[in-house]
Parts: C-alpha cells; structure tokens; sequence
C-alpha cells in the first residue's frame, strides 16, 4: 500500500486554510500544484474529501472525519524523521560486539567507559567467545566488529591490527619463582603448570611459538577458560602461563606476574569486520575509539 503522504499534506493546508490559495503560497506551490496533489489524493482514496466552489471551500463529511488522522500521521512521520536523524547525528543505537574473554578484563573497560561518558544513550552488547566464535560471530551478523587473536581469517572479514599481548607467568606471591622479574622458559620446567585447552585461540599459538625450544614442561592441570587458571593460581595449585590481559590490575592481591624470555612470545589482537560492513552510527563511533584508545592501554 502505497501512502500518499505529499496528498494528505496538500489536504491538511487546504482544510486548516480554507483557501487553496493560501494553502499552496505555504507549501510553496502553484494553485494548479496544490490542487492536482488534492485531486491525486481524493482519486487514490475513492472519495471526496473537500468540496470547492466559486466562494468557499468545506470538508465533506469524510473530510472532517479524515482530518484528526491525516494530522497525527504527519506529526508521527515527521517525529519519526526526525529521531532518525538525531540517531545519525548523536550516534544514539545499539552496538553488539565479540571479543575473547581476555579483551574484556583489562582492554576493554576503559574504552567502553569512555564511549558511555560520550554517547550516554547507548546499549552495549558484548559477545565474549574463542577466538573462532568471535569471526564466526562477525560472519553471521551477530556482533557488528570483534577483537580476536590475529591469524588467517575468513576471506569476507578484514583485520586491522591492534596490539601486541605477550605471554607471562602467572602465580601466586608463595611460589618459588615469585620473587624472579622474569624468567626463561626453561626455568619453568620443574614447576607444575596450569595449561589453557586446545579449544582455546592460545594454546596452538604457544604450541607453535615453543616446539623448536626443547622443552619439557609439565602441563598437570588443564583447564578451557583463562579465568579458571587465574582462579586455580590464586588459590596456590599451580602457576600458569596467559597473555598479560588477562589479569586484572588488583583482582588478585597475591598474585604475581613474571615477564618470560627466550624467547618473548606473544599473540597479536585484531580488529575484524565483515569487508561490506556498513556500521551504524553507533557502532561507527565505538569501532573508531577502539582503534584510538588501544595504543594506550599498556602504558597503564
């Protein structure tokens, strides 16, 4: 169904008027103009709306009984219009994001932080998965953009890289090596070890970064998720080898970070998006402060 709006706008100016005249000097339009947009509107609907004669204009019955809709639909379209259009310029909206797990502890919060004191009336969601569900996320039009670990991508997404996130021991104030401010990889290999699973996005990228070391070291405990090694930690289990991000800064007051060399290892974080992406407003504003607040975050 075709809504003849410009119609129902010749007849409002008409009927609040009285004149067709005056009517078409306020839409600025010829007598001729506003009285073809009358005549369209009338032949659309099937009825006569305004009858006109050489003296005076007066709404038929249907006239009157159409006005106070004619009226409220105007002022919805225009409330309507207008709302979008302060969308686009407030950057108001939703926004649906995917990162891993470890983007959300220490990377994220001060840039959501900062996106929320300047866009108040924003909604963030934010889908935290393995890396392959971050892309897969992106893929399906779930989240808008995802932070993930670098690496091959889908040939439909685009990566813009971001920072660079090095592995480290952690453990807790107690253990052997705590008082070490860093440590070769080969001193880990008499102490017990909390490994990541293989369904995690970082345990292939050590793998790969460590086969040609000769080591020997003892993955007892492995478990899927970065915050149940940190949690296994605190409690004195074990130590346990994560990228930096994944501690938060005073979460756990025992535990202790040892920077680890020969060699450094360290996974590289992605800012991925679908090639044809059009980003909403919204999501624009906060994908372009990601890109602007990731160069500070290990400064702090």
């Amino acid at each position: 169904m075709k809504i003849d709006t410009i119609g129902v706008q010749a007849f409002i100016a008409i009927a609040e008027s009285g004149s067709f005249q005056t009517a078409a000097e306020s839409l600025f339009l010829s007598q001729a103009g506003i009285t073809r947009r009358l005549q369209n509107l009338e032949e659309y609907l099937g009825v006569k709306l305004i009858e006109r004669t050489t003296r005076s204009v007066a709404l038929t019955r249907v006239g009157e009984d159409f006005l106070p809709h004619a009226k409220r639909l105007l002022s919805e379209l225009a409330s309507s219009l207008s709302e979008i259009r302060d969308t686009g310029k407030l950057k108001r909206g939703s926004v649906t994001i995917a990162c891993v797990p470890t983007v959300g502890v220490r990377f994220l919060p001060k840039i959501i932080q900062a996106y929320s004191a300047k866009y108040p009336d924003n909604h963030i969601k934010i889908l935290d998965h393995t890396s392959a569900g971050v892309s897969s996320a992106v893929l399906q039009r779930e989240a808008e953009f995802g932070i993930t670990i670098a690496g091959s991508h889908h040939a439909e997404l685009s990566s813009v890289p971001l920072l660079e996130d090095d592995f480290v021991l952690i453990c807790r104030d107690d253990h052997p090596l705590s008082d070490k401010a860093q440590l070769s990889w080969k001193e880990l290999e008499p102490y017990p070890l909390i490994s990541i699973g293989q369904f995690s996005g970082n345990r292939p990228l050590l793998d790969r970064a460590l086969e040609t070391q000769n080591l020997a070291l003892q993955s007892v405990y492995e478990v899927q998720r970065v915050s149940t090694a940190l949690g296994l930690v605190a409690e004195g289990v074990g130590a346990a080898v994560l990228p930096r991000l994944a501690l938060q800064s005073d979460a756990y007051p025992r535990i202790r970070v040892l920077s680890l060399v020969e060699p450094v290892v360290a996974r590289g974080l992605v800012l991925i998006a679908r090639k044809t992406a059009e980003f909403s407003p919204a999501a624009g504003a906060l994908y372009d402060m990601v890109q602007q607040y990731h160069g500070e975050l290990l400064a702090h």
